[in-house]
């Protein structure tokens, strides 16, 4: 893997969100009297923008789907961020990818500002030299945008760049800036789903992740 760069997602690649985001999201329906007792018809909502998921799964408009972000951040800023795993394995690459000069970075459409609170409380943010996120209002939720975002701050060279991530949104964002994606089966997105994107490159476990870049 040549890659001098690599950018990361952040829930379902590097961390497992579960719990904290569908107890979230199942706090914020509960808010607006929508009554969801089974957490696993939740998980749907790891890895695409929240407001568009929300209008997505639940029909709703704008408005009410702010709403909504509204209630689930309520919840996510004091409990949700820290109902979370790092995945095994993990900080292990992490270690590897730095000690062989790479320049990482998490871009995730999560806000900035939870994204930094997670790396920093599970110890991961040592190994990134900035975490891009979205902004509270939205902007830059879109992987496409974020990424962009990204590559002209940073002054990267898309053909030395790799974007890996578990979900679609992550493929498409690196494949229209013309960065090789890398996909994860360990995370949230089907195969189905990362596989009709045609990825460079597509790994079932994070072992398969590590052996590809010793």
């Amino acid at each position: 893997m040549h890659y001098q760069t690599i950018l990361f997602d952040l829930d379902g690649t590097l961390t497992d969100p579960r719990e904290g985001i569908t107890r979230s999201i199942q706090y914020a329906l509960g808010k607006l009297g929508i009554e969801e007792p089974d957490l696993g018809k939740l998980e749907h909502f790891i890895g695409p923008p929240l407001l568009q998921a929300f209008m997505q799964f639940y029909g709703f408009d704008e408005a009410r789907a702010w709403e909504a972000v509204d209630f689930y951040r309520e919840r996510f800023k004091v409990t949700g961020l820290y109902e979370n795993r790092v995945f095994e394995g993990v900080t292990p690459l992490l270690e590897l990818l730095g000690g062989q000069g790479r320049t990482l970075y998490i871009a995730t459409s999560k806000p900035s500002v939870f994204a930094r609170e997670i790396a920093r409380h599970f110890d991961f943010a040592r190994h990134f030299k900035v975490i891009y996120g979205s902004e509270l209002d939205g902007t830059r939720a879109d992987k496409v945008e974020l990424i962009a975002h990204l590559i002209a701050e940073e002054g990267l060279e898309p053909r030395n760049t790799l974007m890996i991530g578990d979900r679609k949104h992550d493929l498409i964002g690196a494949q229209r800036n013309g960065l090789d994606a890398a996909a994860v089966g360990y995370g949230f997105g089907s195969f189905e789903e990362l596989s009709a994107q045609q990825p460079a490159h597509h790994f079932q476990t994070l072992a398969q992740l590590h052996q590809a870049f010793m």
